[in-house]
């Protein structure tokens, strides 16, 4: 790598500033500032950070250096800047969970996945905003291509951050569609993982069988950087279980051994998706089956999927309704009526209705088990269309909900975008527990596209 000026190292994805770090080339403290300087130019147009402290940011900048500097190894995120969702607690930095109702609340521990980033050199620049409580109501970010859409949610500031080259890595929630829809919106790659794959414990509840962490970039190989550093057994998560890390940067690296097989699946919400996404996708299509023959075929998913996203609703707002109870309780009026009412729902919705939804789970992961034993990966809209104009909503999350309830891993790839010049996402999906193979099914995408 050439030197280059430090007045644009904000524009260097993660891996690069990682290896001009690792060569001299490049400062913590350098890095630091461009990503300030970056803020400072966009942040009142486009409001993604909930809590920034620069003296802070630059204190942990100047002991990555000096740690540098004294011939130590470094770890893999070594003097790198993260945004973190506010709703993932931070001993350095407020968490008020996008509500009046936590106001000024301060944690005196980090999350486990903020240990993990600090451990791996990592520098917390700041807590980016999150909807009220991470469910619908917007924060005051905007959409970084035109702030007159929406940037999507609830992990609305980790991917405008990203989008806005204030940050080059980001982490964020989702329990719907809050990574993939959000990374969409905002051109930017997203990243969910199987559920269970990176530690909740100290982020915020919404629905435990449904919560899941994950991350976002400008690149591919930056998300299996962080995914890497996040992917590890913590025994404060129940969710969680004892088995190796998934390696994706070692598999992403490796020569993809044939070429990909895709189910191009519609899904039964195929109606909400508008035309501009539609031709899109057949453009696409049409480009990868030219290049390969019968690389993607059309698939239908079970006629049992019709019922899944009233499963998902039953679950979530179930869940909504017992955790947010003390909110409810005492600062009903503080809650936007979007929350108020979905807890409102959850609270009809019966023990035995929430449990038969749960008992389901397994029987929509069957049927797709099926569609993965034959197809390396799906392909699916990330979104229905671009970002919507207006800010006093968030989008649709309804391309996301099946594979949020089936628990299953996805990565939005920035290849659409409308005649307005707005991003559109690509959904790649994978079988449950695979995550470094879909990493892989992706990098073959990519490269087809790119040929």
């Amino acid at each position: 790598m050439d030197k280059f000026d430090p007045a644009t190292a904000h524009l260097l994805g993660a891996c690069d500033a990682r290896a001009a770090i690792e060569q001299g080339l490049l400062s913590s403290q350098e890095l630091v500032a461009a990503c300030f300087a970056r803020i400072d130019e966009l942040e009142e147009s486009i409001g993604a950070w909930a809590h920034l402290d620069r003296e802070w940011a630059m204190a942990q900048a100047r002991a990555a250096d000096k740690f540098r500097s004294r011939g130590l190894e470094i770890g893999p995120l070594h003097g790198l800047p993260v945004g973190v969702k506010d709703i993932i607690d931070t001993s350095d930095y407020p968490t008020e969970r996008g509500t009046l109702l936590h106001q000024g609340r301060r944690p005196t521990q980090d999350a486990t996945l903020v240990s993990l980033l600090k451990e791996a050199g990592a520098i917390i620049l700041g807590k980016t905003v999150s909807t009220e409580m991470a469910v619908f109501s917007p924060g005051k970010t905007r959409n970084p291509h035109n702030p007159a859409h929406t940037p999507g949610g609830s992990s609305s500031g980790s991917a405008a951050a990203v989008s806005a080259a204030m940050v080059a890595l980001a982490v964020g929630t989702q329990t719907n569609g809050s990574i993939i829809r959000p990374a969409s919106y905002c051109g930017v790659y997203g990243f969910k993982p199987s559920f269970g794959r990176i530690s909740r414990h100290a982020v915020l509840k919404q629905s435990p069988p449904l919560d899941t962490v994950g991350v976002f970039t400008r690149s591919l190989e930056d998300l299996a950087l962080i995914a890497d550093i996040l992917m590890r057994y913590d025994a404060q998560d129940s969710a969680m279980i004892p088995i190796a890390p998934p390696c994706i940067g070692k598999v992403l690296a490796q020569q993809v051994p044939a070429a990909q097989h895709f189910a191009f699946v519609r899904s039964p919400v195929w109606e909400q998706v508008e035309q501009v996404t539609k031709d899109g996708l057949r453009e696409l299509i049409d480009a990868v089956n030219a290049s390969r023959e019968k690389t993607v075929d059309i698939v239908d998913l079970p006629a049992p999927f019709t019922e899944l996203h009233e499963d998902h609703r039953r679950v979530m707002e179930a869940d909504l309704a017992r955790i947010f109870a003390t909110e409810y309780d005492t600062g009903k009026t503080e809650l936007s009526a979007v929350l108020r009412e979905m807890i409102e729902r959850g609270q009809q919705v019966s023990d035995r209705e929430y449990h038969d939804a749960l008992a389901k789970m397994q029987n929509y992961d069957l049927l797709l088990e099926e569609i993965f034993d034959e197809y390396d990966a799906i392909l699916t809209p990330a979104t229905p269309g671009p970002a919507p104009a207006g800010l006093d909503a968030t989008g649709s999350p309804v391309m996301n909900t099946i594979w949020t309830f089936c628990g299953t891993p996805a990565i939005n790839v920035p290849l659409l975008q409308s005649p307005e010049q707005l991003p559109i996402g690509v959904q790649v999906v994978g079988a449950k527990g695979d995550d470094a193979r879909l990493f892989r099914s992706t990098r073959w995408l990519l490269n087809i596209l790119n040929d």
